[in-house]
């Protein structure tokens, strides 16, 4: 791998063609991969009628290159299976050639993971979208890896029940997806993880075989937990192809209220306040510093929320199925932080209108930010009294160079810290004054370099932040065990030293 000594011509050349993904190089493509050739593609027509193999650089150049235009491969083949025995074909096959394979949800991701690097061949699983079944007792479902989230939701809804995880995204992403990179979301809170969530999958290994791990059972204590290897490891270990899940009853009472503080010291007193008088109500608390709403004024078709402006913004939301009951004890938990002075603004929302328009000054940011130019995003987890002031330490280190702003699930810890610059591409100076500053903080405070948008391509060799050396080992000890010759999403997630 070509790291920081690079020459000067290097440099400019790199730059020039827009790959830089951070602080560290594109990382050279591994010479004992094949090369598809026409052979391959025949084979693949024994597998895959004609509509689902796409040759044509205009149809494969959506599912080259991710929605930040951060990350870009060169392939050459998009294979787009229906079945899961379609995908173990295709597995087996490239694992006896050794054709590097990515696999590719609804390519939602933020650091690299769904896009190939070089020339691996893209294996799409945006066919493979039914809901095969419900049980409306115990609220388990059953999908397939393409299955969008919303279309999950919506699937729900009629029938009382709702998915236990909300994504910006939900109208792209795929759940096959979400389960490959453990994604977390807003609700996180209320609902915790899909390592909890997810009662069972089924994958197809790098070998073509096909393991079978999809229970509906909440109690199955028969030895290793199988499934929990392919939840959040991006596609490095199999390809999931199925996914069983336990789905909540959807609340019938909710309530969203937006809050203003003062200091970032309220938000961290509001919350430990709404955990102990919400309690089982309380599903989302999220925080916006005043840089993000200003971005979303900027860029979305929406009003500012009050008056005067504050420094940070809390949204906050309740849902449960007693409204009188909620409400009396959101009005008691109001009524409590108002007198002690830890908001000094706020407004709740409580039909579906203003609550939307609520939620949109936080689901907005994302959008807002790209509208400025190159978005340099970091995924942290950090104790609560380190909180924020990673977001001020970048803001005094950039000065008038970038614009920094501080979001995310402070319920769960999750920060995320963008930093934002009106010139594209990215900038090997802009990361380097980034990288690896803020993974250094992180781990000096035992956080997480990546809380819910998983390593991909972008953090594998700052892995050691986060993780000990002995646990790297066996990470990679475990991915040499299923998948010995390396071809399922190369150069992703694991470092290469």
């Amino acid at each position: 791998m070509i790291r920081n000594g690079l020459n000067k011509c290097l440099q400019n050349k790199l730059f020039n063609n827009k790959l830089f993904y951070s602080s560290q190089a594109k990382p050279s493509r591994d010479s004992s991969y094949a090369i598809i050739n026409n052979d391959d593609i025949e084979h693949f027509k024994t597998i895959l009628d004609t509509h689902s193999i796409l040759t044509d650089p205009s149809d494969i150049d959506g599912f080259n290159q991710d929605w930040m235009r951060k990350y870009k491969g060169n392939s050459n083949l998009v294979l787009k299976p229906k079945t899961t025995d379609q995908v173990s074909k295709i597995l087996k096959y490239c694992n006896d050639k050794k054709i590097a394979v990515v696999p590719q949800g609804g390519n939602t991701g933020m650091v690299g993971g769904s896009v190939p690097v070089h020339d691996e061949i893209i294996l799409s699983l945006s066919n493979m979208n039914k809901i095969e079944k419900f049980d409306p007792v115990t609220g388990v479902v059953v999908c397939q890896a393409g299955t969008v989230l919303e279309t999950i939701e919506n699937y729900l809804t009629p029938m009382g029940y709702t998915v236990p995880l909300d994504l910006g995204a939900k109208g792209s992403c795929q759940i096959g997806g979400n389960v490959s990179t453990n994604a977390g979301g807003i609700r996180l809170l209320r609902y915790g993880s899909l390592h909890g969530n997810v009662l069972g999958v089924e994958a197809v290994l790098a070998d073509g075989t096909i393991l079978d791990c999809l229970s509906t059972l909440r109690k199955d204590n028969t030895g290793y937990d199988l499934k929990q290897l392919f939840i959040g490891s991006e596609g490095t270990l199999g390809i999931v192809t199925k996914v069983s899940m336990i789905t909540p009853p959807k609340p019938t009472s909710v309530n969203v209220g937006l809050f203003a503080c003062q200091d970032f010291n309220q938000v961290k007193t509001v919350l430990s306040r709404a955990k102990s008088q919400l309690g089982d109500i309380l599903s989302a608390f999220e925080f916006m510093d005043r840089p993000c709403i200003d971005l979303v004024l900027k860029h979305q078709q929406v009003q500012d929320p009050f008056q005067e402006k504050s420094p940070f913004y809390i949204l906050l939301e309740t849902s449960g199925f007693n409204e009188t009951h909620d409400s009396e004890k959101l009005n008691n938990f109001l009524e409590s932080i108002m007198a002690e002075n830890l908001i000094i603004d706020g407004s709740l929302a409580t039909d579906s209108k203003n609550i939307s328009a609520f939620w949109k000054f936080r689901e907005s940011i994302t959008e807002s930010l790209g509208k400025e130019g190159a978005v340099y995003k970091y995924d942290l987890s950090l104790p609560i009294e380190q909180f924020y002031s990673i977001v001020e330490l970048m803001r005094a280190k950039f000065d008038d160079k970038a614009n920094v702003v501080g979001f995310g699930h402070v319920g769960d810890g999750n920060l995320h810290l963008n930093i934002s610059t009106p010139k594209k591409p990215y900038s090997k100076e802009i990361f380097d004054m980034i990288e690896p500053f803020v993974y250094e903080y992180t781990s000096e405070h035992r956080g997480s370099i990546s809380a819910e948008h998983g390593v991909g391509l972008m953090k594998p060799d700052f892995l050691h932040y986060s993780k000990s050396n002995n646990s790297i080992n066996l990470m990679k000890s475990i991915k040499n065990t299923m998948d010995p010759n390396n071809i399922l999403n190369p150069y992703k997630v694991l470092p290469t030293k």
